[in-house]
């Protein structure tokens, strides 16, 4: 198996771990669709694509019509997605996407975080080329052979495909996204759930105490509304 499996399975237990936040980030999603393609989801990949997630954490479907009606209100605030990066302690690259209406304040909170927990906010850049930016997408199992969809998907940018007890998952580069869905769609393949990642090329071990001093400033930035997702290099 290659290094999105490996990542899969060592993220799984964190990811969606509170559905309530969870729900936050899927509505900041369903406004971000929105703004960017309209209401319709036939005619907006990305809503599509959010809808089908929310379904995946048992987001109610009237959580969900409530957003996309509340999205279209042009009086709403917009969500601008900010990319922070820098280093907590014992060398650890730490990558935090968020979905913010007051940059102001994420950037404050980012930054305390950090500074509370012997970390540095790094600029634009500094660690970012240590991640691959990934897609990927769950299907179900029933009726597919992974070995024949990965042949398949190649063409479209698929590079890594394997089954675990989710489903058929396919992993591909951050650009691939679109023609991966569309082709997936053509084939009547039901998308469980897709999303984006960004995989550490290289982890770094650490001792007990050393992961705890990574995993207070990881724990905190994780609490904060504004983020979506956090990566980071520690081995685990």
């Amino acid at each position: 198996m290659g290094r999105a499996f490996e990542f899969r399975k060592a993220r799984k237990m964190k990811r969606w771990s509170a559905m309530s936040k969870a729900f936050t980030r899927i509505g900041k999603d369903i406004v971000m669709a929105v703004k960017e393609g309209g209401p319709d989801p036939d005619a907006n990949s990305r809503l599509r694509a959010v809808i089908q997630n929310a379904k995946a954490v048992n987001m109610p479907k009237d959580n969900v019509e409530r957003a996309i009606k509340r999205a279209s209100d042009k009086s709403l605030g917009d969500y601008k997605e900010v990319l922070f990066e820098g280093y907590a302690p014992h060398g650890i690259a730490v990558l935090i996407e968020t979905a913010t209406d007051n940059n102001t304040r994420t950037v404050a909170n980012i930054r305390s975080y950090f500074n509370k927990c012997n970390g540095s906010l790094g600029t634009s850049g500094s660690v970012e080329f240590m991640f691959d930016h990934t897609c990927n997408f769950r299907i179900p199992i029933e009726g597919i052979d992974p070995e024949e969809l990965e042949l398949d998907l190649i063409d479209f940018g698929a590079e890594e495909v394997f089954e675990d007890e989710d489903g058929i998952m396919i992993y591909a580069p951050f650009e691939s996204f679109g023609a991966i869905q569309k082709e997936l769609e053509s084939r009547e393949i039901e998308i469980l759930s897709s999303g984006f990642e960004r995989i550490p090329q290289i982890t770094k071990a650490l001792s007990a105490e050393e992961a705890e001093d990574v995993e207070k400033l990881l724990e905190k930035i994780e609490e904060d509304d504004d983020v979506q997702n956090v990566y980071h290099t520690m081995q685990e």
